[in-house]
């Protein structure tokens, strides 16, 4: 079979592996979607702690179950599944109480378990007992299904943040994520929504997710002024940064009202460093928190959502590109032309 293989940074190629060999305890999956992430580009650039050389990346993934173990209860042969990527141990104090994205092992797909960025990938018996294996009803594509790991991830990020209806809620950067947390806070019954993003290419793609949304150009407006300025100076109650800037962050602070919730949700490369002014966390009584990933409750509820098309997931997927043109696949993510690139490693 054809594996896409990270051999080094900035090094991908290629290459002809052997097909998987199912365990007793396993089951192997024909991967029909892979959708491209930011962090698959960044540990192409960058690496990460969590992935050795050689690995296979990828980790928002669709496809069907072709070989199941004897000792699987859980799928079975023709099965359509959704994967998410993280993965808990099941045994931590984390994952015992409900908390797997904090799992003391930190196991996910695409990272210490061979991704999706191949023909046919193992499930492993830690990822079929443990893991986000959501099967998925007919209507859906497999295109779609893909879709509903960074979906999943959005939904954890608003739960922690404890977004209800009723509140106000500003979104600082609108690619994927930013555009679901969009469509989500119309399910969460946000009664305002601040859409906030520099790129206006990316501004205008937004606005097909919520139209009655307040868009800020941050290139044009101050988006702390205008967010106080129209809540008469009392702020959000709920600003998620899920773009990767210190300045997203800072801002989103700055924009919090008493007691409201601030979730840096996008990751940053290196080790960052905020200049804020503390007291607005200290006399505001405000939460600064960080989320990350997704348990498989949410990848679940992510797959229904899209099923229902409450999340029209079809909007987000701007290309998609065979497994030999992995490289174009990333460097058309990285141009961000559009929303979600999906690699499709089996197409006809």
């Amino acid at each position: 079979m054809k594996a896409a293989i990270l051999e080094a940074q900035n090094k991908i190629a290629i290459k002809n592996v052997a097909d998987p060999v199912c365990g007793d305890n396993e089951a192997i999956l024909k991967v029909k979607a892979c959708a491209v992430c930011g962090s698959d580009v960044r540990i192409y650039h960058y690496g990460n702690d969590r992935v050795k050389y050689p690995s296979i990346i990828g980790h928002e993934i669709a496809g069907e179950i072709v070989t199941v173990g004897k000792n699987v209860s859980k799928v079975k042969v023709g099965d359509r599944i959704a994967l998410g990527a993280d993965v808990p141990c099941g045994e931590c104090y984390w994952c015992a109480n409900g908390m797997g994205t904090n799992c003391s092992i930190n196991y996910a797909i695409g990272y210490q378990f061979a991704g999706g960025f191949q023909e046919y990938m193992t499930l492993n018996d830690t990822i079929l007992k443990y893991g986000p294996v959501t099967k998925m009803p007919d209507s859906l594509s497999f295109e779609e299904a893909a879709i509903a790991e960074p979906l999943a991830c959005a939904i954890n990020g608003l739960e922690l943040a404890q977004f209800a209806p009723g509140k106000s809620l500003a979104v600082i950067g609108l690619g994927p994520i930013g555009c679901m947390m969009l469509e989500l806070s119309k399910m969460y019954g946000a009664k305002k929504v601040f859409a906030i993003q520099r790129s206006k290419n990316r501004l205008a793609m937004a606005k097909t997710f919520r139209e009655d949304a307040r868009f800020i150009a941050s290139a044009d407006e101050d988006p702390v002024a205008v967010v106080l300025k129209e809540t008469n100076g009392e702020g959000v109650d709920c600003a998620v940064t899920t773009a990767g800037t210190t300045e997203a962050q800072e801002a989103a602070i700055q924009m919090i009202r008493h007691r409201g919730f601030v979730n840096l949700f996008g990751g940053l490369k290196n080790q960052p460093k905020l200049s804020i002014d503390s007291n607005i966390i200290h006399y505001r009584e405000c939460y600064v928190m960080g989320s990350h990933g997704s348990l498989p409750r949410h990848h679940e509820l992510a797959v229904s959502l899209i099923a229902q098309d409450i999340v029209s997931a079809k909007k987000y997927i701007s290309k998609t590109f065979p497994l030999d043109e992995i490289s174009s696949a990333f460097s058309y993510h990285e141009e961000r032309g559009g929303l979600k690139v999906i690699v499709t490693p089996n197409a006809a």
